[in-house]
């Protein structure tokens, strides 16, 4: 017998889990403990075993039994057979609680099998409470553990676990969803299967009209959507690349102010640039009312529409798309336009023929960004649409408006998850099996070629305009929260952050938040900051295992989690309400749902990001860390996490902004009890609280200055001992140092 205290410490988990916690969901929350008052005899809170021997749930032995054979596995010698063992009970016990949790969900089907098998019809179709996930949890760690002892991945736990573990996150968060929501177009209300909606709904000509183009009638929601993905994808793909061509081929003098511009619409919540542009060009607008006084002219309703949606995605995803190609533009080689230019070739030709090729990855990625963006957009069609709808805002209201069909929403949430995953494959498809590398290991100590002239004025021509675009937009969000009522009357007040975020005294002294935003302020703060550390923790340990471990399945489980960055977040949402509104799994109304939501929709960004950071670290400092006998667990705590501070601090950022940012997602999962600040925002707008609304909306971005500011701090930088050639030797001596001469501080 062997001493393995990760499998006594999963086996115990296990026997509390079937002994001690309610196998079926509580009301009120697992953590709320009100279920404590009346544990364990209420049989709505009573732990599994007691659920086999008072209330004649048989069934639920199996559970147990599968459990103790991982025990009984404990104390057989054999390594082989030991994990062979364990292979099978965690296996079978999975699957087994897998088919007891389908079950319940397909009661609504009339399926026999959950009447006869598990009698969960006549139990009132409970969901699966915290006992049941602690143990499915453990059989998993007990099939991981098994294919270890069976020298699977070296007879490295730590790996096969992570593995086994990110592979079923994947699929509980990520494709049962997706595939809930298909089952969902099919269903009727009560969940019985007809396919009268669907079919109904995916022929309606409100979806796949080309009126426009044959009549002067309105094209289909689907060709709106599509045609708007694709102007704002190729507009904020030509706008970052001009921004990115003036920052590092120009002497522009105001390079730090322009990537300053490129922050800013990133940590402003989505539909803030919408609304900016209604205090700017609507009816009451400044702009507006300044032509109409001087020209005369009727003030228009031109911006409620496509025009405004797409003005204000692409200075929302510009941004994005500059970040994205600055890299790209600085990274083409130097030495390769000296080539060109060496040829005879002038500098328009060296541009066109070689710099801009080099690019493609670059404008591909941005261009798939923009068009994901534009797809799953829900704030700025939401206050700039108008009669225009798109697919995420028709999604939205076919849920929560008058409609109240879940087949249509369901349906149209598909058509707009083709529409995303046909261009994030074809952008692979395009990329594949060509090579773009210009940095290599070798010395590229040339300056890039200057600008060809005409190109240079053309986009300094697109570039200082936008810029001052931009700050006028941000002035008026700025300026819109102190002013009482925006284009009626314009005195200077701050009586909406004063409604927003007073704070009083309780009659005992202590302090009330008064404010009407505190609630959903303090809620979207919590779950931001749990739902960060989360994110980076799995993007990371997922980039590992990408980066530093072969095994079977690597590259479809790598396209598997990229795939879920091109899912538009209108679709999360949707799936995630037919996926946990019912059981096995029913998280609807908690703060699990939102946090779940989150990391899987953020994760993506994390993975790349640690992939990107960790090819840079050699091997050779993973196989030293092994050699002296350190497991995985510790090569990467104490060896591979100091090397990737700039990875973790990207990663927690990210995830961070974006967790107080989202709305399309957020809108359709918040509750009473846990309200976002994007959703309760969206809520001010629909009901004209413009003041309020800026304010909130100002305060959030101050916040999250302050809070990435933290983060940089918690987490620090990236120390490397290493000689800085660059500054002693000469411009054309220049060579890039070994990987391998990189010392840890």
């Amino acid at each position: 017998m062997t001493h393995n205290r990760r499998l006594d410490i999963a086996l115990a988990s296990a026997i509390g889990a079937i002994v001690l916690l309610p196998w079926y969901r509580i009301e009120g929350g697992f953590f709320g403990l009100a279920w404590l008052s009346d544990f364990p005899s209420n049989p709505a809170t009573a732990p599994a075993i007691l659920q086999i021997v008072s209330h004649g749930r048989w069934w639920l032995a199996i559970a147990g039994f599968f459990a103790l054979l991982g025990g009984v596995a404990r104390f057989v010698s054999n390594p082989v057979q030991r994990g062979g063992l364990l292979s099978w009970a965690g296996g079978l016990g999975l699957i087994f609680l897998a088919l007891q949790g389908l079950a319940i969900g397909f009661s609504g089907w009339s399926w026999t099998i959950s009447e006869t098998l598990f009698g969960m019809v006549a139990d009132g179709q409970p969901s699966m409470g915290a006992g049941a996930v602690i143990t499915g949890i453990v059989f998993v760690l007990m099939f991981s553990f098994g294919l270890a002892e069976r020298g699977v991945m070296k007879g490295d736990a730590f790996v096969v676990s992570a593995i086994a573990m990110l592979v079923l996150l994947v699929t509980v968060f990520v494709f049962y969803p997706i595939g809930s929501m298909f089952v969902g177009a099919f269903q009727d209300f009560d969940g019985s299967f007809n396919p009268d909606g669907f079919i109904t709904n995916i022929q309606d000509s409100s979806v796949w009209s080309l009126g426009c183009v044959v009549g002067g009638e309105r094209c289909g929601v689907a060709w709106r959507t599509l045609w708007l993905a694709i102007m704002t994808a190729a507009g904020s793909t030509t706008l970052g690349l001009c921004f990115a061509l003036v920052a590092t081929r120009t002497r522009f003098p105001f390079k730090k102010g322009l990537r300053l511009l490129t922050i800013l619409p990133i940590i402003t919540p989505p539909f803030v640039v919408g609304l900016a542009l209604t205090l700017l060009f609507g009816r009451s607008g400044v702009a507006t009312q300044l032509v109409s006084t001087l020209l005369g002219v009727e003030p228009g309703r031109w911006l409620y529409g496509l025009t405004g949606i797409w003005i204000a995605q692409v200075l929302s995803f510009t941004p994005i798309s500059f970040l994205v190609l600055i890299g790209v533009v600085e990274g083409v080689s130097p030495s390769m336009e000296e080539a060109s230019q060496t040829l005879r070739a002038d500098r328009w030709r060296t541009f066109w023929r070689v710099s801009l090729p080099l690019m493609k990855p670059g404008l591909a990625n941005a261009f798939l960004i923009g068009f994901i963006e534009s797809m799953a957009d829900f704030g700025n069609p939401l206050v700039l649409g108008g009669s225009h709808g798109v697919l995420s805002t028709e999604i939205f209201f076919a849920v929560v408006g008058s409609q109240n069909d879940p087949s249509r929403a369901a349906v149209l949430a598909m058509i707009l998850l083709c529409l995303t995953l046909s261009a994030f494959l074809a952008q692979r498809f395009w990329l594949a099996g060509k090579n773009f590398a210009t940095v290599t290991g070798k010395g590229d100590s040339g300056q890039h070629i200057a600008l060809p002239r005409g190109l240079s004025i053309a986009v300094h021509a697109v570039v200082i305009p936008w810029m001052i675009f931009t700050i006028i937009v941000y002035a008026m969000i700025l300026f819109g929260g102190f002013v009482r009522t925006w284009g009626l009357d314009n005195t200077l007040t701050t009586e909406h952050y004063i409604r927003a975020f007073s704070i009083g005294f309780r009659d005992d002294g202590g302090l009330a938040w008064t404010g009407v935003a505190w609630n959903s302020f303090w809620t979207t703060m919590e779950i931001a900051l749990i739902s960060a550390p989360l994110t980076a923790a799995v993007g990371l340990l997922t980039a590992y295992l990408i980066v530093r471990q072969k095994f079977a399945g690597r590259n479809l489980f790598e396209f598997a989690l990229m795939m879920s960055f091109a899912i538009p977040g209108t679709v999360i949402g949707i799936s995630y309400i037919m996926a946990f509104n019912l059981p096995p799994l029913e998280m609807t109304g908690t703060a699990v749902i939102l946090i779940a939501c989150f990391v899987f929709r953020n994760m993506p960004v994390g993975v790349r990001g640690g992939v990107a950071a960790m090819s840079q670290l050699d091997k050779s400092l993973d196989e030293a860390s092994l050699t002296l006998r350190a497991d995985s667990f510790r090569t990467i705590r104490k060896v591979i996490l100091p090397l990737l501070r700039p990875a973790i601090t990207a990663a927690l950022v990210y995830s961070f902004v974006r967790a107080i940012t989202s709305i399309s997602a957020v809108v359709f999962l918040v509750s009473a009890q846990y309200n976002m600040a994007t959703s309760y925002i969206v809520g001010l707008v629909e009901n004209g609280e413009y003041g309020v609304a800026i304010a909130y909306s100002s305060t959030l971005i101050i916040v999250m200055v302050a809070v990435i500011v933290g983060f940089q701090f918690l987490v620090g930088e990236r120390r490397l001992r290493r000689e800085n050639r660059i500054a002693i030797a000469a411009p054309t001596a220049t060579a890039a140092a070994p990987l391998g001469q990189e010392k840890t501080a």
